[in-house]
């Protein structure tokens, strides 16, 4: 659904409702990202659901309008990247783009790294990088690491669900993980080179999933660019598709009229969190708390 307003001296500004699946290319950060298709969808309100680094390419799901108000279940969400790792060489920032600190003359094998991926794989502690967005007494660790100041990084509790060889090639070797919120691909390299004595950074790093999204339904901005505004509207998913994995509720008229109005209604559901609808009408996300249904965070009503 969209509305256009027109503001004097500026570019007409819709109003856009959806899910874009964005492939974000390497070298862009992603605000520069949303930014672009922001433009290109002339949309009054958009948003992101999780940094890439400028370094990293790949999905980027965006969020225009009421889609905005859905995003954290996909912030959430477990992810997929494929990395390519340069073993022998680490870096100050973890990645291709830092000084180099330490060098490893010894040469590993396939099956080296191979016997020592297992150990990396369920919950496991990681230290968070220097160079990261993450806060120290309200300013970003990367802020201090540029400064030259050292602050304390406390271990994390990350869950890495596989970590899967792709192609090994001496020094470099490319590596699909599938990891929950909080992980740190980079760091996750460093760990692996540092368990087999040696060192290593990544060359490249690329998001193929996100929750239920997947690369491969992705559009790039060069894509987005040569469409009509028609064909770049049917890009678009419904806010919906955010939820995909949150069991549905569906409710009769009144309860629907109820809910949208803030108002609780008596339930007869399992207690949970539920996507609502009224037929095919997205209502938004409802609580069952007890024996009533509580609105939580509703879907805009014009």
């Amino acid at each position: 659904m969209s509305t256009t307003r027109v503001d004097a001296g500026r570019l007409s500004r819709r109003r856009v409702d959806g899910v874009l699946l964005l492939d974000k290319p390497a070298g862009l950060t992603s605000n520069a990202a949303l930014q672009g298709a922001k433009r290109l969808y002339r949309a009054e309100k958009a948003g992101h659901t999780g940094t890439l680094d400028p370094l990293a390419s790949g999905l980027l799901p965006l969020c225009f309008g009421d889609a905005t108000k859905f995003a954290q279940s996909l912030l959430d969400a477990r992810k997929e990247y494929v990395a390519t790792v340069r073993f022998g060489i680490a870096t100050s920032t973890g990645d291709s783009e830092g000084a180099v600190i330490a060098e490893s003359a010894a040469m590993l094998t396939l099956e080296t790294l191979q016997g020592a991926l297992p150990r990396f794989v369920g919950r496991t502690r990681q230290v968070p990088p220097s160079y990261a967005a993450l806060k120290h007494e309200g300013r970003a660790y990367y802020s201090y690491a540029r400064a030259g100041v050292e602050i304390p990084r406390v271990p994390r509790e990350v869950d890495i669900g596989a970590i899967e060889m792709l192609a090994f090639a001496w020094p470099t070797a490319i590596l699909r993980v599938e990891c929950g919120k909080g992980t740190y691909i980079r760091v996750l390299a460093e760990d692996l080179a540092a368990a087999v004595d040696s060192c290593a950074h990544l060359l490249a790093l690329r998001r193929t999933a996100s929750g239920a999204f997947r690369l491969e339904d992705a559009v790039t901005l060069d894509a987005l660019e040569g469409c009509d505004p028609d064909a770049r509207d049917a890009y678009l998913l419904p806010a919906d598709s955010l939820l995909a994995s949150m069991p549905r509720l569906d409710v009769d008229a009144e309860t629907a009229r109820s809910l949208m109005q803030g108002r609780t209604v008596v339930a007869t559901a399992t207690p949970g969190r539920y996507r609502g609808y009224r037929g095919e009408r997205f209502l938004g996300v409802v609580d069952i708390d007890g024996e009533v249904i509580r609105p939580r965070r509703m879907a805009r009503t014009d």
